[in-house]
C-alpha cells in the first residue's frame, strides 16, 4: 500500500497543474458567482413540491405563481454564467498582462452574454426569446461564449488592436472605443459559429451540443461513469489536491442540467431518474466532506480506545457535520495514511452505487433542488429529494454502510495509536509525509519562531482574509483569529472567503492566508497580492488545523507574516 501511495504522490505536480488551469478555474469561479441564483431558485422548488410528500398538491395557478421566480432565475442561468465565467477568465488573463494594459472585464461579460444569446436563444414568434436553452441546458454554450470572447479580447489588447482616441477624450469614453473592436470581433465570431451550425444541422449551437453530448451524459449516469467521477474526488484529495477543483468543472454542466431535468420529470408526474446531480455530489458522495467522512469523527469519538483518537473525534465532529472535514482529514490524519486509503476511496463510490439502486430499482426520485453545501448531509438528502419516505431510509442505510466500511480500518489505526501511547514511542513518518505534501514544515517553523507571546505586539490595524474553496474551511481560522484578537486586545480583524470570489475585496486586507484546499493557487494569487502590496501566506494540512485551535499561535503567525 505504501508503494502504491508513493507512486500516486509522484503525479501530484501534474494534478496541481491541472487544478490551476485557468479555464477549469473560470468555470468553477463562474458557478460560485452564480450560486445565489441557484440557491434562490431552489427555495421555490421546495415550497412548490415538498408538500407532495404528504399527498398535498398546489393548484395549477399557485404552482405557476411559485415557479415563476424559478424560471426567471434558474431558467436563465446560462445567461448569467456566460458573464460570470467571462469575468473570472478575464481576471486570470489580466494577471499576465501589464497593469497599464488590462482587459475590461465588464466589456467581456457583455460580449459573452450577447454571444451566448445568439447561440442559445431562438427568437419566439411575436418577439422575445425562447428560453429552453438559456438555463442549465445552455451551460456548455455559455462556457464556449466566455472562452472565445476573452481570448479575442486578449489578442486585441496584447497587440493594441483598438480604436485610439485623442488624449483630450475622457478615460471612460475612451475605454468604450477601446473595447469596440474586440467586442465586435468576438460577437461576430460567435454569431458566425451559430450560423454555420444552424445551416448544417438545423438547430442552434446550444441544442446541437446537447444532442452531440447526450451519449456522454448517459454514460456519466452509469455505474462506470459515477465510479470514475466520484472516485476521482476522493483520490485527488487523498494525495493533497482539492479534488473538486479538477473534477467539478468537468461535470458542472451535467449536474445542474440533470437537476433541472429531474424537476421537469417530477412536474410531469414521471420518475426523476437522473443520478448525476449537485445534490448527489454534496449529500451522497461527499456527505461530511470528501471521503464521505460524516461518520468518522463519531467513530473516533465513540469506538476508539486511544485518547488521542477520541480527542480528534471530539474536535472534528461539529465542523464535519456541516461538510468541513479538514480537522479529521489532517488531525487523524486520513489523507496520505495508507490505513485509510481503501475506505476513503471506496466509501463515496459505494454510497453513489446505493443511491443509484434506490433510484433505478426502488423507484425513488432523484435530486430536484440545489441546496447550500453546508447543509448537513442527511438533511440535504431528504430536502433535496422532497421528503420522500425512501430518502429517510436511504439516509439511515448510507450511515450504516459507511460505518461498516470504515470500522475495520479504524480498529487497525486505533491499535497502532494505542501501541504508541503504551510505549511512549511515536512514529513521525506519517506526519513528515503529510508535512511534505501539504507544505506544513515551513509554516510550523514560522510558528515556533514567532512564539505565542508575540501576539500582543501587533500594534497596527490588520485585516486578514482567509480563503478556501467554498468559505467553510476558511471560517475555522478566521473565527479563531477573531476570537483571539478580542481576547488579547490585538487590532486584528479576520474574514473568511472563497477563492475566486476574492478579487474585488482584496484591497481591504493586509494579509491573505490560503487554506489547504486552495494552496496550489499560491503562485497565481501572489501575482495579485504583490501588485497590491498585500502579504500572502499558505498554511496547510495539519499545521492549518493547529492554527485553528490555537488563537494565540494564529495571531503570532499573522505577526510573523507581516514582518517577513
Amino acid at each position: 500500500m505504501n508503494k502504491l501511495i508513493e507512486q500516486i504522490e509522484r503525479g501530484k505536480p501534474l494534478f496541481e497543474k491541472i487544478s490551476r488551469n485557468i479555464y477549469l478555474r473560470a468555470i468553477r469561479d463562474g458557478f460560485i458567482a452564480g450560486m445565489p441564483v441557484i440557491l434562490f431558485s431552489s427555495i421555490f422548488i421546495l415550497i412548490a413540491y415538498v408538500p407532495n410528500a404528504w399527498g398535498f398538491k398546489w393548484s395549477a395557478d399557485i404552482e405557476t405563481f411559485l415557479m415563476t421566480p424559478y424560471h426567471y432565475s434558474m431558467g436563465i442561468l446560462g445567461l448569467f454564467v456566460a458573464g460570470t465565467t467571462a469575468k473570472a477568465l478575464t481576471d486570470s488573463m489580466n494577471r499576465s498582462l501589464p497593469s497599464t494594459n488590462q482587459i475590461n472585464f465588464i466589456s467581456t461579460m457583455l460580449a459573452a452574454i450577447v454571444g451566448f444569446l445568439l447561440m442559445a436563444a431562438n427568437p419566439a414568434e411575436g418577439g422575445g426569446f425562447l428560453t429552453g436553452f438559456m438555463g442549465t441546458k445552455g451551460l456548455l454554450t455559455a462556457f464556449i461564449a466566455a472562452f472565445i470572447t476573452v481570448n479575442v479580447y486578449k489578442v486585441c489588447v496584447k497587440n493594441n488592436v483598438t480604436s485610439r482616441m485623442p488624449e483630450e477624450v475622457p478615460p471612460n469614453i475612451s475605454q468604450v472605443f477601446k473595447d469596440l473592436i474586440p467586442f465586435t470581433v468576438s460577437v461576430i465570431l460567435l454569431y458566425a459559429i451559430e450560423l454555420l451550425v444552424h445551416n448544417a444541422l438545423g438547430v442552434n449551437v446550444a441544442e446541437s451540443i446537447g444532442k452531440l453530448l447526450a451519449p456522454l451524459f448517459q454514460a456519466a449516469d452509469g455505474y462506470v461513469g459515477i465510479t470514475i467521477i466520484f472516485g476521482a474526488f476522493a483520490f485527488f484529495w487523498f494525495v493533497g489536491i482539492h479534488g473538486p477543483s479538477i473534477v467539478e468543472p468537468a461535470i458542472a454542466a451535467i449536474t445542474y442540467a440533470n437537476a433541472e431535468a429531474n424537476l421537469q420529470l417530477l412536474q410531469a408526474g414521471e420518475h426523476a431518474d437522473k443520478i448525476l446531480t449537485s445534490g448527489t455530489q454534496m449529500f451522497i458522495v461527499t456527505m461530511g466532506g470528501t471521503g464521505a467522512t460524516l461518520v468518522v469523527p463519531f467513530m473516533f469519538m465513540w469506538l476508539t480506545k486511544s485518547k488521542r483518537n477520541k480527542a480528534i473525534g471530539r474536535a472534528s465532529v461539529v465542523p464535519t457535520f456541516f461538510g468541513v472535514n479538514e480537522p479529521i482529514l489532517f488531525g487523524a490524519p486520513l489523507v496520505l495514511n495508507p490505513i485509510f486509503f481503501i475506505p476513503f476511496i471506496l466509501t463515496p463510490i459505494v454510497n453513489v452505487w446505493i443511491f443509484k439502486f434506490f433510484i433505478e430499482t426502488l423507484g425513488m426520485n432523484s435530486f430536484t433542488a440545489n441546496l447550500p453545501w453546508v447543509t448537513p448531509a442527511p438533511l440535504g438528502l431528504i430536502l433535496g429529494t422532497n421528503f420522500q419516505v425512501l430518502s429517510f431510509i436511504l439516509a439511515v442505510v448510507l450511515i450504516a454502510v459507511d460505518v461498516v466500511i470504515y470500522y475495520p480500518f479504524l480498529k487497525v489505526y486505533d491499535e497502532q495509536m494505542l501501541e504508541e501511547e503504551r510505549t511512549g514511542k511515536s512514529s513521525d513518518e506519517l506526519k513528515e509525509k503529510v508535512a511534505v505534501n501539504f507544505n506544513t514544515a515551513k509554516a510550523d517553523a514560522i510558528l515556533e519562531k514567532a512564539g505565542a507571546t508575540e501576539a500582543k505586539e501587533i500594534t497596527e490595524q490588520t485585516n486578514v482574509l482567509v480563503l478556501c474553496a467554498g468559505g467553510g474551511t476558511s471560517g475555522l481560522l478566521a473565527n479563531a483569529l477573531t476570537k483571539a484578537a478580542k481576547e488579547y486586545g490585538a487590532p486584528v480583524t479576520a474574514a473568511a472567503g472563497s477563492y475566486g470570489g476574492h478579487r474585488e475585496i482584496l484591497p481591504q486586507y493586509q494579509l491573505v492566508i490560503l487554506a489547504p484546499q486552495v494552496a496550489s493557487n499560491y503562485e497565481d494569487l501572489k501575482v495579485e497580492t504583490d501588485k497590491l502590496g498585500i502579504k500572502l501566506a499558505k498554511t496547510e494540512g495539519a499545521q492549518y488545523i493547529k492554527l485553528t485551535r490555537d488563537g494565540q499561535g494564529a495571531l503570532a503567525f499573522v505577526k510573523q507574516q507581516l514582518e517577513d
